[in-house]
């Protein structure tokens, strides 16, 4: 009988090797296809199976498939979106040619249209931030007035918080809207505008049409977006709890998700929760959730995946919570140490870096920026926080500045 084999569209270089390694365990034989295996570490040393491919190919996508099917039995396909979410589109037009469990692509297809899910958000009476669409910069410059300074201008399509910015006046407006139009930065030809809701900011955890939990994040200094660290569980009221659920229901129905996972991110504002996206995928952290609640949401999913019944109930209730390693200039990374320091803290889970010494720094505003990070759990949330910073205390680095002209 041929192997088993999971079919991974691009990687992802906090999940991937996660889902590698419990494909490995249920049994399967990972393969990913890639347009460029080495810009993943875990893939690039060759000792797991990568095939070269455009995944922007979706007809090239089903040869190299059906290629495969020769020799292994296709127990299922999924991906990562990375920095363009119509990976997951594409998987699930993959799934569908073959006849195989996945998400509904033209679901997703609304759902990474930022301004058409906006639509059907507000259309379903679910609260969004006001907002407008814009091709060009009178159109930017309108919505600004409009809804309002500060606003925050975004890709129509997009994800990691690529070309999100915060502008604070209308010089800023200006630059970013030039950055944005200037093509290497938005695959669409349309522009967010769009409120800044004020609030805390949550990530709430779903797989299927059930609500797995709701996780507590802030972000590094503006006018980017650009994540420092987060809680799971959040430390919510029994009722503020009820009403991030309730919202998050709405925001499946209202956008015709409920199969795999979701990642949905709000505001508690004023106004209550305020939905700020539906991602119809993995958030980038799976892990707070399996150290708190037990729940190993990566190996639910390749069961999903594969046809397979899902379990979701809590093993234990814990404190997770995790830190980004940032850095506070741009240039050479001259040495950075104390993982394995850092890592020998009782609590500590994992201490990762995602950079090597020598190399040069040169931040974006957005995921990338990220060197590394420390996740920590503990039965309570104060434990944790203290074993958190104790191991961030035991990392340090060193950047030198790029010479200036």
């Amino acid at each position: 009988m041929a192997r088993r084999a999971l079919i991974l569209v691009e990687g992802h270089r906090s999940s991937g090797l996660r889902y590698v390694q419990a494909a490995q365990r249920l049994g399967l034989n990972p393969i990913t296809l890639s347009a460029d295996p080495a810009q993943y570490e875990y893939l690039a040393g060759g000792g797991v199976e990568a095939i070269r491919v455009d995944t922007d190919n979706l007809d090239a996508l089903i040869r190299e498939c059906s290629r495969l099917r020769a020799t292994y039995g296709i127990a299922g396909i999924t991906g990562f979106a990375g920095e363009d979410e119509s990976v997951s589109a594409t998987v699930g037009k993959l799934c569908r040619h073959f006849d195989l469990p996945g998400p509904d692509p033209a679901s997703i297809e609304r759902c990474c249209d930022k301004f058409s899910q906006r639509q059907l958000l507000a259309k379903a009476g679910v609260s969004v931030p006001a907002y407008r669409a814009a091709a060009n910069w009178m159109e930017v410059e309108n919505a600004a007035v409009e809804i309002g300074l500060p606003v925050i201008l975004k890709p129509a399509v997009g994800s990691g918080s690529i070309g999100v910015r915060l502008c604070r006046n209308v010089d800023e407006l200006a630059e970013h809207t030039n950055y944005l139009f200037g093509g290497k930065h938005t695959s669409s030809p349309r522009i967010l505008v769009e409120e800044f809701a004020q609030g805390a900011f949550y990530t709430v955890h779903m797989m299927g049409n059930e609500f797995i939990g709701i996780e507590a994040a802030a972000f590094h200094h503006p006018p980017h977006f650009v994540f420092r660290e987060g809680t799971f569980p959040a430390p919510l009221s029994d009722d503020e709890q009820k009403r991030v659920a309730e919202v998050s229901q709405s925001c499946l129905r209202a956008l015709f998700l409920g199969w795999g996972p979701t990642a949905i991110e709000l505001r508690w504002t004023k106004r209550g929760p305020v939905v700020i996206e539906v991602n119809p995928r993995m958030s980038g952290g799976p892990q707070a959730v399996l150290l708190a609640y037990g729940v190993d949401l990566i190996t639910e999913h390749i069961k999903l995946v594969i046809g397979e019944e899902c379990n979701l109930r809590r093993s234990h209730s814990h404190v997770s919570a995790w830190r980004s390693l940032l850095p506070d200039r741009d240039g050479i990374l001259d040495w950075i140490d104390g993982d394995s320091r850092a890592a020998a803290v009782p609590g500590v889970a994992e201490v990762k870096f995602y950079i090597e010494s020598k190399t040069p720094v040169v931040r974006k505003g957005n995921y990338r920026d990220s060197m590394g990070y420390v996740i920590a759990v503990s039965p309570s949330l104060a434990q944790t926080e203290a074993i958190l910073q104790r191991a961030v205390d035991l990392i340090s680095w060193s950047i030198t500045p790029f010479p200036t002209e």
